[in-house]
């Protein structure tokens, strides 16, 4: 076959399986930035506190996602195997492990108020911020069991009622925003907070529509099972062994942007919202990188499955490929028409956000840049993955995010005097950084397991 038949055949496996992945997770970041725009019409200091409140609960919803990710490769390679009986073990643990997470991460949620004025946070956005979390809490339940169940749809390459659910979920989010923040249609008017318990609805409702269509799938039934108590001491642990890594490993990158949004607090809530509303913008983005860093990875999983690391080492660069394109076509409207990108956020009070603007647009420019290498390094995370390879990606992550961009964020945000753009010039630098590296390991890894195969030491 020559190369350009195996790239668009590599491309269209890993199309067909990230298409429905890319358009779910659009759908589902929809849900955050309607709460932002929603945000945007109680005024700056609303956006402030609402998105420092987003940022700590991605911050443990990213890290709870990562500990149930590793079920799609686990079910992936047991569904490759034809072993029906497993993937249901691993569905339960899957199960077990996101209801503990939720608690632990509910019950953190209820006490942030006297650490975020410890951190030099404003005391009234971080009183904001602590009631805002406490009514988003109920919500981090349905919303791991939502990802446990989405990792086993995924695994078995079925992914196909995700998107149908979550665009309903966007309709009944903004309603519920809207009438909880202004206490329409008979319900309380309870400002910001009102968008936290809309939040928890929504992910409550997301649930039960998923259970419900998978419970009457054949291919999906057959195997759902959600009775966490009962699962297994093995498939807890493997299921564990590989979740925790890249819990880990997503919590490290959550945790770089959720310290540089506390040091960027600290420059007042004007540089706040700014962040706040261009960090929602490429987050936006972020999520064609996740879906295809999710195919990339189930299918360099079922290669190796077979050996066949040759084609893996080609998924993975196919892969890789896609997202720097998609990122760069993306990019175009933020160097060409910055004020329309981010319009939405601001149209309802234009001259209040005017300096918020101003500096949002300047951010623009840098996230033209950041988003390529961000995608590189999501993507570098789900190839190792695919390869088994859950831990070099954490470590890799220490390095490139804690050891090279913080400290480059820190002297050219703050030593420097750069502030807000300086502090995304370390986030960008620390991105790139954690890209090269994990596309090293990756290389270095595929070479290892062909030695293997091929009786040699490696």
């Amino acid at each position: 076959m020559t190369f350009h038949r195996q790239f668009w055949s590599d491309a269209t496996q890993i199309g067909t399986l990230a298409a429905p992945l890319i358009l779910t997770q659009l759908a589902q970041v929809a849900l955050t930035t309607t709460d932002v725009v929603m945000m945007g019409m109680l005024g700056p200091r609303e956006i402030a506190a609402g998105g420092l409140a987003l940022t700590i609960f991605n911050q443990m919803r990213t890290m709870g996602t990562g500990l149930v990710t590793g079920t799609g490769n686990l079910v992936a390679f047991a569904d490759g195997q034809s072993d029906h009986a497993q993937i249901q073990r691993l569905l339960r643990a899957s199960f077990a492990l996101s209801t503990l997470a939720a608690l632990v991460f509910a019950l953190l949620m209820l006490a942030v108020e006297k650490p975020l004025a410890w951190l030099g946070q404003d005391p009234a956005i971080a009183r904001q911020t602590a009631c805002y979390l406490a009514a988003a809490a109920p919500g981090m339940l349905p919303c791991l069991w939502f990802q446990s169940l989405r990792q086993y749809t995924v695994g078995l390459r079925q992914p196909g009622p995700l998107l149908a659910i979550t665009l309903v979920s966007i309709v009944v989010n903004a309603l519920l925003d809207y009438a909880l923040m202004f206490g329409r249609f008979g319900l309380p008017k309870l400002g910001l907070t009102g968008v936290a318990y809309a939040t928890s609805a929504v992910y409550l409702i997301s649930f039960g529509l998923f259970l419900a269509i998978v419970s009457r799938r054949a291919g999906l039934a057959q195997h759902l099972s959600l009775a966490a108590w009962r699962a297994d001491a093995a498939a807890l642990a493997r299921t564990w062994k590989m979740g925790l890594p890249i819990a880990a490993t997503y919590g490290s990158e959550a945790a770089f942007f959720t310290v540089l949004t506390l040091v960027i607090g600290t420059l007042g809530a004007k540089a706040l919202a700014a962040q706040t509303v261009v960090n929602q913008v490429i987050y936006i983005v972020f999520m064609i990188s996740v879906g295809l860093s999710h195919a990339s990875s189930i299918s360099i999983s079922r290669a190796c499955a077979s050996h066949d690391y040759r084609g893996a080492r080609r998924l993975g660069y196919t892969g890789l490929a896609l997202g720097i394109a998609a990122m760069l076509l993306v990019a175009l409207p933020y160097l060409t028409a910055p004020a329309r990108v981010l319009s939405p956020f601001f149209e309802q009070d234009a001259a209040a956000n005017a300096d918020v603007l101003q500096l949002a647009t300047g951010l623009l420019a840098i996230a033209a840049l950041l988003q390529i290498f961000d995608c590189s390094q999501n993507i570098g995370v789900g190839i190792l993955r695919g390869l088994g390879d859950v831990k070099s990606s954490f470590r890799i992550s220490l390095v490139g995010y804690w050891m090279i961009g913080l400290p480059i964020a820190w002297a050219s945000g703050v030593v420097f005097g750069y502030g807000l753009y300086g502090i995304w010039v370390g986030l960008a630098t620390g991105l790139a950084a954690t890209a090269l590296l994990l596309l090293r390991k990756f290389e270095y890894r595929l070479g290892v397991l062909a030695k293997q195969v091929s009786g040699e030491r490696p």
